[in-house]
């Protein structure tokens, strides 16, 4: 199976922003423990970082035919965007949300997760470790799914 690990703003800046709350790990260093996990899973990953929420969108987009699910962490845009939930929706590809943090215990305004409304998993504050659940989750999914084919 092929994932596409969707990065959102300010992820890049892993390491240097905040690092009480997200850190020392770098976004080189989240990359390469990912692709290593990714390998031990036995699943391929493809990465995207935007600050932007259009290529955000797009790079979305362009994952219908090529992954068969993303792992996603829209960052600040977890709480204000519409069009990457539109997005989601409309690819229609399992998804599982991650965040480094525990929003849950943050600032009211990050209470609410618009591109988690279309994301069947959610992994919140569990650091990096969020990520590997979030490619766990869609392997067995995508596991569960054939098995559902074969007996059909």
């Amino acid at each position: 199976m092929k994932f596409l690990i969707v990065n959102g703003p300010n992820i890049n800046m892993l390491g240097i922003r905040e690092p009480d709350i997200y850190g020392t790990l770098t976004y080189e260093g989240l990359l390469e423990y990912l692709k290593g996990e990714a390998a031990r899973l036995g699943c391929e990953v493809e990465f995207f970082q935007s600050n932007s929420e259009g290529e955000l969108v797009t790079a979305i987009q362009k994952a219908l035919g090529r992954v068969d699910g993303i792992v996603i962490n829209p960052a600040a845009y977890t709480h204000t965007s519409v069009a990457i939930l539109d997005a989601l929706k409309a690819v229609a590809l399992p998804a599982a949300e991650v965040h480094l943090s525990d929003v849950t215990k943050r600032e009211s305004f990050r209470q609410i997760s618009y591109a988690g409304m279309a994301c069947k998993y959610h992994f919140i504050g569990l650091g990096k470790e969020g990520y590997v659940r979030g490619m766990e989750a869609l392997l067995a999914d995508g596991q569960n799914r054939d098995e559902g084919e074969k007996q059909s």
